[in-house]
């Protein structure tokens, strides 16, 4: 691992001297396969000495339903420059369709997977339905190493209710894209957190069955997206915190007397934004600290997961940003 640190402290030298900045940043070379931006990963989750990348497996695109799994031995290897070549396997989801139907037939609308989270072989999932859809969804599937795939129990359908605007709307295309494993429990949050009311989080006993209902959680007030979530251990997780410039997201733009709004505006149009921020579970309630700011280069993608490593952490877009492609990250500040 020597050699994986030395990488890290070279791209922090040249970082502090290109950047000015004390982040450290290490683009992985992805295989061609995994590098194809229509895998849309959504999720990072490490699993013993594999790095987990979720396919949001949209299956209305006909899309496959999948997670890869990168070794991080291999990972270690690229960064200390002994090879270019990562080694992978890619685990097939079964009877997600299954699923899928069921929330149709609920009168929701599938749209994909949004963020990946484990305990022990089994593998948790949330489902993001279209905007107008009331409800996301919670499913769980048992791992096999042997034959590569994750299983969905098709009885295990667990529906977690959208925050809504005081005129009872929903925020555009937004979902639970924040899950995290914590005290042999799970932690959800939703993509908004700007409400002018009460903003929460759902919280979900680990041996739940689908017929329990998710108790709230508090949450402060947060600007922009989360865009994914992991647990630092004891009551911290850190989260992706982005802001996209785009008309569609106007929602998540500050007021003009905001503080907040010095990160997202240059003169008189906005600017992509991304940060990582921690948080913390304590007394019933979740507050949030910002950790450090992407380098300037890195703020168009569009992060969609994070894991924790060595210290450092783990970055994956889904298919947008000025790459074109799946770009994944190590940074360590």
């Amino acid at each position: 691992m020597k050699y994986f640190f030395l990488a890290l402290w070279l791209s922090i030298s040249y970082a502090a001297q290109a950047q000015k900045t004390t982040v450290a940043t290490v683009s992985i070379t992805l295989p061609k396969e995994i590098a194809d931006r229509n895998n849309q990963f959504s999720g990072l989750h490490v699993r013993g000495n594999q790095l987990l990348l979720l396919a949001e497996s949209r299956l209305q695109e006909g899309a496959e339903a999948k997670v890869y799994a990168l070794d991080l031995g291999s990972i270690s290897n690229q960064l200390a420059q002994k090879t270019q070549e990562l080694t992978y396997r890619k685990y097939t989801i079964r009877n997600l369709e299954t699923i899928r139907a069921r929330i149709d037939s609920a009168c929701q609308v599938y749209e994909g997977l949004e963020a990946l989270t484990m305990l022990g072989d089994v593998a948790y999932f949330s489902i993001e339905t279209t905007t107008p859809s009331a409800y996301c969804y919670l499913i769980k599937g048992q791992v096999d190493d042997a034959a590569a795939t994750i299983t969905i129990d098709t009885r295990y359908l667990v529906p977690v209710a959208k925050p809504a605007l005081a005129n009872n709307t929903h925020i555009h295309n937004a979902g639970f894209e924040a899950l995290a494993a914590y005290n042999q429990n799970l932690l959800l949050l939703f993509e908004y957190n700007y409400f002018g009311h009460d903003n929460y989080g759902f919280e979900l006993p680990q041996a739940a069955n689908a017929a329990d209902v998710p108790r709230y959680v508090p949450m402060a007030r947060l600007p922009f997206r989360i865009t994914d979530m992991v647990h630092l251990g004891r009551n911290r997780f850190a989260a992706i915190n982005y802001f996209y410039s785009g008309d569609d997201d106007r929602v998540y733009r500050p007021a003009s007397t905001d503080a907040n709004i010095r990160l997202v505006q240059q003169g008189s149009t906005y600017k992509n934004y991304c940060r990582l921020i921690t948080l913390q579970y304590k007394r019933n309630r979740i507050t949030w600290k910002p950790l450090f700011e992407l380098p300037a280069e890195y703020m168009t993608y569009n992060w969609e997961g994070i894991a924790a490593y060595r210290g450092g952490y783990f970055l994956i877009n889904d298919k947008y940003g000025p790459s074109n492609q799946s770009t994944l990250l190590y940074l360590r500040p």
